[in-house]
């Protein structure tokens, strides 16, 4: 135990096989290069909490390979080099409360091959990416609460893997709208989402909608075009075919009207005088008089063809109906 001792660096005295070492609350000066502790690869516990450490660079842990806990709480660390955890392949917990980090660099889950537990509440988290989230989802136990998270459409991947492992308060700081809500009781509505996205597993699904979502709102550059075309040439083909259609019409109606309208006249009355006729077996057949013409046909005219051709009077006979008379 050297917490509280305002050491710079780890006591040379110490035994180098010791597995647990506690040098909190001190002024530890981590190195840019190298190792921080170089002498000391049997340790499993390392506390180094509430030390101003700001930075992490590379490989900084890279000789602790037997390490199973490492406390980083309360260094005001903001930033993680991609490599700072790099040899740290047994670690299982990782312990990164009341820091600064506004980002997580994907890399750096990379080496922590067995890790368990994830500690990043309190930092300045808003969002986090999802190959982070894929990444993470190896790890069954991680906490986050207490980051300014902003609940926009970004935060959807989150949301949506917090409901899948059942995180509870992990809340919003923003918009003023959602401030205090549960992040896993959002849903894509509430986040500003117009397309309903999936879990990073399913980024291809996601793809997919979205070209069909905007495929269904804006058209492509050149089908626009032919659809156009396709659309007057569909509405002249259907103008011109109304015409004919009308045409062809009006072209029967007016037939048949000019055929009802030919007339032949009437032998003249006064030539016919309404006496019998007399047919060739000598006997008479009274004619039709001017009056019952009239109540026939009021313009004197009958229609064409109302008198057949073979009974139509040559004019041979109709004079010598003129003489006989």
């Amino acid at each position: 135990n050297c917490n509280r001792k305002n050491l710079l660096h780890a006591p040379s005295s110490l035994p180098r096989n010791i597995t647990s070492l506690d040098l909190s609350f001190n002024s530890l000066v981590v190195p840019h290069h190298g190792t921080l502790l170089m002498h000391f690869s049997s340790l499993h516990s390392l506390n180094l909490s509430s030390n101003a450490l700001l930075a992490l660079g590379p490989a900084v842990f890279s000789n602790l390979e037997a390490l199973r806990l490492l406390d980083l709480s309360s260094c005001s660390i903001a930033y993680l080099h991609v490599d700072a955890f790099k040899g740290l392949g047994n670690l299982h917990t990782l312990l990164l409360r009341n820091n600064n980090l506004q980002e997580l660099k994907v890399p750096f889950f990379l080496p922590l091959k067995a890790l368990f537990h994830l500690d990043l509440q309190h930092n300045e988290l808003v969002s986090v990416n999802t190959l982070n989230l894929q990444l993470m989802e190896a790890v069954p136990q991680v906490q986050l609460e207490g980051n300014p998270w902003v609940c926009d459409c970004a935060m959807q991947p989150l949301q949506q893997w917090l409901q899948r492992r059942q995180a509870v308060q992990v809340t919003c700081a923003s918009p003023p709208g959602l401030r205090g809500w549960e992040v896993a009781a959002l849903d894509s509505q509430d986040l500003g989402c117009q397309t309903k996205q999936r879990f990073p597993r399913e980024a291809s699904t996601v793809q997919q909608i979205t070209v069909t979502q905007s495929n269904n709102t804006t058209l492509p550059s050149g089908k626009g075009g032919r659809s156009w075309s396709y659309l007057v040439g569909f509405l002249v083909s259907a103008i011109g075919i109304s015409i004919l259609i009308t045409l062809a019409a009006k072209c029967k109606l007016f037939h048949k009207h000019f055929a009802s309208y030919r007339h032949q006249q009437l032998p003249e009355t006064s030539s016919i005088g309404g006496c019998p006729m007399e047919d060739d077996s000598g006997e008479s057949h009274p004619m039709p008089g001017a009056a019952d013409l009239q109540a026939e046909d009021d313009d004197g005219f009958i229609e064409d063809n109302y008198i057949q051709p073979s009974e139509q009077l040559s004019e041979e006979e109709e004079r010598e109906l003129h003489l006989s008379i």
